[in-house]
């Protein structure tokens, strides 16, 4: 009986845990796909550089797949999720991603070397999914 105790509150945090990065993964996947239009339709008025419009939708697939990522990492292993490597793919989103919608709109190219922090997020993000038991 005390480890029936034990087993619902841990089964209903990992429920809550894993319902918090489905809606973060749900609300990003919205964001990254308003802001892929924005970058194919709106963008073009403002930015006329084919290079940083190009930037934009590297900035913009990344996001999109990384928010895919999200969404794995909080059902991934039977239900358990893994709110590191979710954690991960978030902040892979904000750095990468999100200094590279901000060299478009700026034109300041020094922002890029955060870019690749945002990389290793990415790739820290999937070893962690890999890697899990």
């Amino acid at each position: 009986e005390d480890e029936d105790e034990l087993i619902v509150p841990i089964t209903m945090a990992l429920r809550e845990t894993s319902d918090f990065w489905l809606r973060v993964a749900g609300f990003s996947g919205a964001l990254a796909v308003g802001l892929g239009a924005f970058g194919a339709h709106g963008l073009k008025a403002r930015v006329t550089d084919a290079a940083l419009l190009k930037v934009w939708d590297t900035g913009a697939q990344y996001h999109l797949v990384h928010s895919l990522g999200i969404g794995l990492a909080a059902v991934s292993n039977n239900g358990r999720p893994s709110p590191l490597a979710a954690a991960c793919f978030a902040g892979g989103i904000v750095l990468f991603s999100g200094s590279l919608y901000t060299i478009t709109l700026t034109g300041n190219r020094k922002l890029g070397m955060v870019a690749p922090i945002g990389g290793l997020a990415y790739m820290a993000g999937w070893t962690m999914l890999a890697l899990r038991k």
